[in-house]
């Protein structure tokens, strides 16, 4: 499978199955265009064949000489040779055999607080009640999750906890509690526990600071982009914004860390899709890791991104790309989560073919205890998996998503992301179509446009000097 693509000035060819990437001349771009539209399976003995260059003159020849064609095509078959271009599907006959895995528990979203000291219209939590009741974690609950993790993790050494919400500083005396039992299991099981906390930084001091810093492997900081943005969408309960009480919190908690191992974290939504200004905000004020993530909503939601806003959100992320390569070149570089991308190894094979290992290996734990396979899922009752007393009591729900993977979802058939994605996130596949074998087709639609523009970066910033290789 081949995908073709023109950005910024370079013709760019991704070869799906082999994750070559080609950087291509005019004559090379297109002759690979005329040798894909034959929808034909190309090997190096076919390309050979007098036919096919024959069949390039007739297609090329107003804009070629056959001797450039010949050059080219001799170009193509050794990257074919290579298995560079035109590789065959080498994973479909691996997706048994990862279904089949015997699969083991490496991280939990741990639901510290069902309660939030902010609003947000667009929180998929409902201000931390996620369809049920506010609630704090016990540390007696927060003790029996570690210990499921501990006893279900196998062999792996090192396991993730992310303490969510609502807003976990609302518990903030539970998450200490619950690191330092966790540093003791350490060194009784050989396990390292990599935390995380996800905070709106409302009740961020320098107590909690100093302790996320020696604590915390990441930290993710919420926070929507520019002042009259991020108030819009993420206000007190009172109706008056959050920004100015924040930012200078997340400046001097972001420099503490020296500026790494922690995600300043937007939302954006049709109010605002000129998002790559809240982005340069972002970097503006100094912050170097930044993700904005678009809002998933339901149709009637006014701030919900439609399928017309498509185009727009499309042109602005080619914007942002663009100044993001000029930035760097200038010595003022930043990380955009979504433009990160690994053409040397990335994730490996299980998870191209199946994503983030939710319902699996990645589980979510209530305030009371109960599992569901992901912080997403919580208080959909067709997914309670199990509690912290029984453990998992309905291995059913594993397996199907077990069963989940690029192979599953038919609108995952022909997309050329479909191995950056591994077919999107499972939860807003059941959101809009009541399946986790479906896809969500706007958020589809902005991942494409996004690897693109990220092999595109890539390509701009080897051809600057600044990288060796794709």
């Amino acid at each position: 499978m081949i995908h073709q693509y023109k950005n910024n000035g370079y013709n760019i060819v991704l070869d799906v199955y082999s994750g070559s990437v080609h950087v291509m001349d005019d004559l090379c771009y297109d002759v690979t265009k005329i040798l894909n539209e034959q929808n034909e399976e190309h090997t190096q003995e076919s390309l050979m064949e007098p036919e096919a260059l024959a069949f390039l003159v007739e297609r090329l020849k107003d804009t070629y000489r056959k001797e450039e064609l010949m050059e080219a095509l001799s170009d193509i078959i050794e990257l074919v040779k290579a298995g560079q271009l035109f590789a065959k599907d080498s994973f479909a006959d691996m997706i048994e055999v990862v279904k089949e895995r015997k699969t083991v528990v490496k991280a939990l979203c741990l639901h510290i607080a069902h309660d939030c000291n902010l609003a947000c219209k667009y929180c998929f939590a409902e201000e931390g009640e996620y369809h049920g009741r506010r609630a704090l974690m016990s540390f007696e609950v927060g003790k029996k999750a570690l210990d499921f993790l501990i006893a279900n993790s196998g062999n792996r050494q090192n396991l993730e906890v992310d303490f969510f919400g609502g807003e976990p500083l609302m518990n903030w005396q539970v998450v200490k509690e619950l690191v330092v039992y966790g540093r003791e299991q350490e060194k009784l099981y050989n396990k390292h526990f990599r935390f995380t906390v996800t905070t709106n930084g409302v009740l961020l001091n320098d107590e909690i600071q100093e302790f996320i810093n020696r604590e915390m492997d990441n930290v993710v900081l919420s926070l929507d982009g520019r002042k009259e943005v991020n108030d819009r969408m993420r206000p007190f309960r009172n109706g008056k914004g959050s920004y100015d009480l924040i930012v200078p919190k997340f400046k001097k908690l972001a420099d503490s860390r020296n500026q790494e191992k922690y995600y300043i974290r937007g939302t954006f939504t049709r109010q605002n899709l000129d998002f790559a200004e809240d982005i340069l905000h972002f970097a503006d004020l100094g912050f170097k890791q930044m993700s904005i993530e678009p809002v998933v909503g339901a149709e009637s939601d006014p701030y919900a991104i439609k399928e017309e806003d498509l185009p727009v959100i499309k042109e602005e992320y080619e914007r942002l790309a663009k100044i993001m390569i000029d930035r760097e070149k200038c010595g003022k570089g930043f990380n955009f989560f979504h433009f990160m991308i690994d053409l040397d190894g990335g994730p490996c094979v299980a998870k191209r073919l199946s994503g983030c290992g939710s319902g699996t290996e990645y589980l979510a734990v209530t305030p009371w205890g109960d599992f569901y396979p992901c912080h997403q899922f919580v208080g959909q009752e067709e997914f309670l998996m199990g509690n912290v007393d029984e453990g998992i009591v309905r291995p059913e729900i594993a397996e199907d998503f077990r069963g989940c993977s690029v192979y599953s979802k038919e609108s995952c058939k022909n997309c050329f992301a479909k191995f950056y994605c591994s077919g999107g996130c499972m939860a807003n596949s059941y959101n809009f179509h009541g399946t986790i074998h479906d896809t969500y087709e706007i958020g589809c639609e902005m991942e494409r446009k996004r690897v693109e523009c990220a092999i595109m970066i890539k390509a701009a910033l080897l051809s600057q000097g600044t990288l060796h290789s794709l």
